[in-house]
């Protein structure tokens, strides 16, 4: 027969974890890698919300005297062929792409969510006709789709925004109407159309909110896919546009003239592409495993 001792179980449960920073502490020491992964998206976003006052140069100011100048204290990470200080672009260039990632994982999830909840609460051929919309979207991946779109529309920070959206819809509609087909049939649904409230209302403020946690976890996961195709779009050239600093428009400008002469063109920014990304998955992994525990493996 084996002792157990419940106070050790229930505090490795969280149990004494009640106050808010208490909870956020014990969160953060039973995932470790989720909490480092949180770090690095704060950093980003603070580097881009105050680029301004970190930068130490223009990012767009073109001197040709002081071109390809190694790392150096004046240059932290030396300057490009246009003597662009690197370390002033990649700094801007958090900010680029931190709107695409947020911006194109919330309009792609906003029109997801109100197709997937319209689709499954109505069903019949509302739900028919959507799902073949998102069987086409499905067919191709999200970068093929994302440069059809760029190069119909034309490079531009709004239109690689909506590049990216459009391809995210069918994967948030389908996590959003399995979860409401499922909810549609639960108890408090019909105690809801007992008392003659409205279809949409039921939808909106009963359905919906129970649908929440696998879509924060999900846009978490997919923040860091958008991040890392627009990187792609603008190493192809169909991303945002000169003069603007990308992270991967610079790796496309250095790749191949530089690569051997001026390496830190090439090193620095594809730096800052894997810890955004990498810090995006690792939180959003941690993010999963505390919101929908039933998606761990």
């Amino acid at each position: 027969m084996a002792a157990i001792d419940f106070d050790v179980e229930l505090r490795r449960a969280g149990a004494h974890a009640t106050g808010g920073w208490r909870r956020v502490l014990f969160l953060a020491q039973r995932h470790v890698l989720g909490a480092a992964g949180l770090v690095i998206m704060i950093a980003f976003v603070l580097t881009a919300i105050f680029a301004d006052f970190i930068a130490r140069y223009d990012p767009l100011s073109v001197d040709s005297a002081h071109a390809l100048l190694r790392p150096s204290l004046a240059h932290w990470m030396g300057t490009d062929s246009f003597g662009r200080d690197v370390f002033s672009r990649i700094i801007h260039g958090a900010r680029i792409s931190l709107a695409v990632g947020i911006g194109s994982t919330a309009l792609g999830g906003s029109i997801g969510v109100i197709v997937g909840l319209t689709s499954g609460y109505l069903s019949g051929w509302v739900d028919l006709v959507f799902q073949r919309v998102s069987d086409i979207l499905q067919a191709l991946p999200l970068l093929v789709l994302a440069l059809i779109m760029t190069a119909a529309l034309g490079p531009s920070l709004p239109n690689v925004i909506l590049a990216i959206a459009i391809p995210l819809i069918p994967t948030v509609s389908r996590v959003t109407r399995a979860n409401t087909l499922a909810l549609r049939e639960q108890p408090f649904v019909e105690a809801a159309k007992s008392i003659g409230m409205s279809e949409v209302r039921i939808a909106l403020c009963h359905v919906l909110p129970n649908t929440l946690a696998p879509l924060i976890v999900l846009a978490t996961a997919q923040l860091g896919s958008t991040i890392l195709t627009e990187a792609s779009l603008s190493f192809l050239g169909l991303g945002i546009p000169e003069p603007y600093p990308s992270w991967g428009r610079m790796l496309s400008e250095s790749s191949a003239e530089y690569v051997r002469t001026a390496p830190w063109l090439v090193i620095f920014p594809g730096i800052a592409i894997s810890l955004a990304v990498f810090g995006a998955n690792l939180f959003g992994d941690a993010l999963r495993d505390i919101l929908d525990p039933r998606q761990r493996g």
